[in-house]
């Protein structure tokens, strides 16, 4: 996306010359910025095609960090190998470590030692994979010269003395540790002593998921009717799949349409030591208690995407592992982020993520309370529900890409101060909005991704969604975009009244709510003209019909403009009437401009002292729109007082808000008073339209004032929605499309509403336009240079 080139630079110097220049110069640019040395991390670990659950983990994690960061390092693999599970890999592999040969440990760190790119390592450690040679690895780890993380997947309690020696010794040697629970953080310091400064606990991570129609996907599995019941990952007695076989009889005769699905083939190295025996015991055990037509194997690793569909389509996932000291388990994790009701036995996973109401814990092999459980959830959908929703809420901060944020902030930690960690923009995506978006307008409210019609529509929503939209047909000219620019205006067009006012609120059959004679409704009125204004500025790209189908509203409502009299209201009328006049000149829209303009003046002359530069004696939401109208009424008008207001206020802005390299915008739990002598910290309230309204200011400003500084800004707040917050967790959902509702101080609100999603986009919107004239200018700064160059060349005489 931040490489295309606008076809209106075309016309600055002859088509072809500047064709093949902008090439050129901007191959140049692709090559110099991927040709920049960033660090090496190298991941010793299984993987895939390896079927293993750390394998799948590590790529999950790899797959994570490479989508979530770029320039900031390079991660390379080194497989872990035996005699006799040797892989053939699809993803480039570095080194391989064969575990069963003891001079590799040897050879490896030899290897590292030696290579200057390589600044870390980090290794997956499951006492599986090094039992044999445990020595072999303490060793390597005495003779690696560069920093080592390591990651204990089990940590077991009650160690004897020289199990206890091996891992402190392990411990001693690393950099830092992961662990995925707080209780396996505990175990290491109580039983292991080993120094809680090194200890960093990240979640096993999970994947987003759409949340997909539960009917629906079970129609598409041929599972319509059934109450789904399952179980997943590779199959071992730890398992003890028979808790629940011994349980279903008690389950059917309550729920005759019950099926029990157990997901994913045997462990390998369970066969290569017994074969089928545990998967025939089953069989038999089925046949035995008649289950035939309620219990159904599917034996296979299924492709993610497929197990992330049967997960969603499940009613209640049940985890039965028999195993006390089982500290973390991925099946589990996966469960819970596709929304499932959890019935599970008290591992230490378990117990913290489903406490506080979040799931169900029943005791080791129960299956008389385990049946009990089942039938009671199955007969209360609306306990499922509310277990869903507070699973999904704790089980959120664990995606990969949260996971991904944390494991690069260790990593900046651990081994390089100097690393600069640059998040990766995503790619604009609409599902969401398209998702909220009926035949009549926008929907109001999400529960967490499904859109609650119940909850109606309102103007505020509509007009963003239709000036976000605008931007985007601006920027890609997709013809689909009309579709939902009429769809936001015929709403628009229906809440104008005869007085020349907008009504805001309107319910699910699209009649309006007495919530409209209970609300000012000012700073409404003045969304729906920055809407209308906006689209008009489009006139040369739009079709006509829409073009005027604004003019003639902007037209009705412009008698009331002047009768206007919130900070924020007058402001967003300000930048309506800008981009209506940049389109066509009006002088009733510069005499409404000025009015509104110098009351805001007056406003900023009464209430700003050396200390306090700003038009009210707070701030509060929405402040950014205040400086920007400031600045769009100068552009407007070219009367240099507005200018000066709109910079010097900014600026007072932007210091209140940006703490070295973050934002934090100011918290609804507490706004920010002149009277108060500290720029106190409320932590949490954060908003994602705050933020939004910030980088639409700065993009504005950064262009009018030529600074690089607030372009600067626009990343730096822009990284606020993947994860540059106080919580290091993203905002925006790359999976949806959405965006959540808001950042408070130890969670994030899941549900993405329309304010959120909208306000991302427009934010989205706002970082591509500054790439795109970034790479214009840099672009025709270059070709202007060689240009100059050739022509000051002296011709050779022959």
């Amino acid at each position: 996306m931040r490489n295309r080139i606008p076809a209106q630079n075309s016309t600055m110097l002859p088509v072809g010359l500047v064709s093949t220049e902008i090439r050129s110069t901007v191959t140049n640019h692709l090559v110099l910025e991927s040709s920049k040395k960033i660090s090496e991390i190298l991941f010793i670990t299984s993987f895939p095609p390896r079927e293993c659950g750390i394998a799948t983990y590590s790529q999950d994690l790899i797959k994570a960090l490479n989508n979530k960061f770029k320039n900031s390092f390079d991660i390379k693999i080194c497989a872990l190998e035996t005699d006799t599970e040797r892989h053939h890999y699809q993803e480039p592999i570095k080194y391989i470590l064969n575990t069963d040969q003891p001079n590799a440990f040897y050879n490896l760190s030899e290897k590292i030692n030696a290579n200057s790119s390589i600044k870390m390592v980090l290794i997956q450690h499951e006492f599986g994979f090094f039992r044999k040679n445990e020595a072999n690895l303490i060793q390597f780890l005495y003779k690696i010269t560069k920093p080592v993380i390591i990651v204990f997947h089990t940590v077991l309690p009650n160690p004897d003395s020289s199990f206890k020696v091996n891992v402190q010794v392990i411990a001693q040697l690393a950099h830092s540790i992961i662990v995925m629970t707080h209780s396996a953080e505990q175990i290491l310091k109580n039983d292991y002593e080993v120094d809680p400064n090194k200890i960093t606990v990240i979640a096993h991570g999970t994947h987003l998921v759409p949340h997909s129609d539960k009917e629906l996907l079970k129609a598409e599995y041929n599972l319509s009717g059934k109450k789904v019941l399952s179980t997943f990952g590779l199959l071992s007695s730890g398992k003890s799949i028979e808790t629940t076989l011994d349980a279903m009889p008690s389950i059917i005769k309550k729920n005759e349409n019950v099926l029990f699905l157990i997901i994913g083939k045997t462990h390998p190295s369970v066969m290569k030591e017994e074969g089928e025996k545990y998967r025939t015991m089953l069989e038999a055990k089925i046949e035995t208690l008649q289950l035939q037509n309620h219990v159904l194997f599917v034996n296979t690793f299924l492709p993610l995407t497929q197990l992330l569909d049967f997960l969603q389509l499940t009613d209640i996932y049940l985890f039965t592992s028999n195993d006390p000291n089982q500290a973390v388990s991925g099946t589990f994790s996966y469960a819970i982020s596709c929304g499932c009701p959890i019935i599970s036995t008290p591992i230490p996973h378990a117990s913290e993520v489903l406490s506080d109401g979040a799931g169900i814990i029943i005791d080791f092999g129960n299956s008389k309370q385990l049946g009990e459980e089942v039938n009671h959830l199955l007969l209360d959908k609306n306990l499922r529900n509310n277990i869903s929703s507070k699973g999904l809420h704790k089980i959120a901060p664990t995606a990969w890409e949260n996971s991904a944020i944390a494991h690069a902030l260790l990593f900046e930690k651990t081994g390089n101060k100097n690393m600069n960690l640059e998040y990766k923009i995503p790619e604009i995506n609409l599902d969401h909005i398209k998702k909220l978006t009926t035949d009549f307008g926008m929907i109001q409210f999400s529960i967490i991704n499904q859109p609650d019609i119940e909850s109606g529509y309102t103007i505020d929503d509509n007009a963003r969604a239709m000036v976000a939209i605008c931007e985007h047909f601006e920027l890609t000219k997709d013809k689909t975009d009309l579709d939902y620019i009429k769809i936001y205006l015929n709403f628009i067009k229906s809440c104008l009244q005869e007085n020349g006012s907008f009504l805001n609120y309107v319910d699910e059959d699209g009649d309006f709510t007495e919530q409209n004679n209970e609300t000012n409704l000012e700073d409404s009125n003045g969304r729906a003209i920055w809407a209308l204004g906006y689209l008009i500025s489009l006139g040369s790209i739009l079709p006509i019909t829409l073009v005027e189908n604004a003019k003639s509203t902007l037209l009705h409502a412009t008698v009331n403009l002047t009768k206007i009299h919130s900070t924020r209201a007058m402001a967003f009328i300000i930048k309506g009437l800008y981009y209506a006049n940049s389109k066509e000149k009006s002088t009733t829209n510069i005499g409404i401009i000025k009015k509104l303009a110098n009351r805001m003046v007056e406003m900023y002359k009464h209430e700003s002292n050396s200390n306090w530069i700003w038009f009210e004696s707070y701030l509060t939401y929405g402040n950014s729109i205040l400086p920007e109208a400031m600045l769009c009424a100068y552009l407007s008008t070219g009367d240099t007082t507005y200018k000066t207001v709109a910079k010097i206020s900014f600026d007072f802005l932007l210091s209140k808000i940006f703490k070295e390299n973050s934002i934090k915008v100011i918290s609804n739990k507490g706004w920010l008073l002149k009277e108060d002598n500290t720029d106190k910290q409320v932590i949490g309230g954060e908003q994602p339209i705050d933020v939004a309204y910030t980088i639409l200011a700065l993009s504005k400003f950064s262009i009018a004032f030529n600074n690089k500084e607030y372009s600067q800004k626009m990343k730096i707040a822009f990284s606020w929605f993947l994860g540059n917050n106080h919580l290091h967790q993203i905002i925006y959902n790359p999976c949806t499309g959405g965006c959540y509702d808001g950042l408070e101080d130890t969670y994030v609100n899941l549900n993405q509403g329309a304010e959120s999603t909208v306000s991302y986009l427009m934010a989205r919107l706002a970082i591509e336009k500054n790439n795109r004239r970034s790479i214009k200018l840099q672009t025709l700064s270059q070709i202007k240079k060689e240009t100059t160059l050739k022509l000051s060349r002296p011709k050779l005489l022959v």
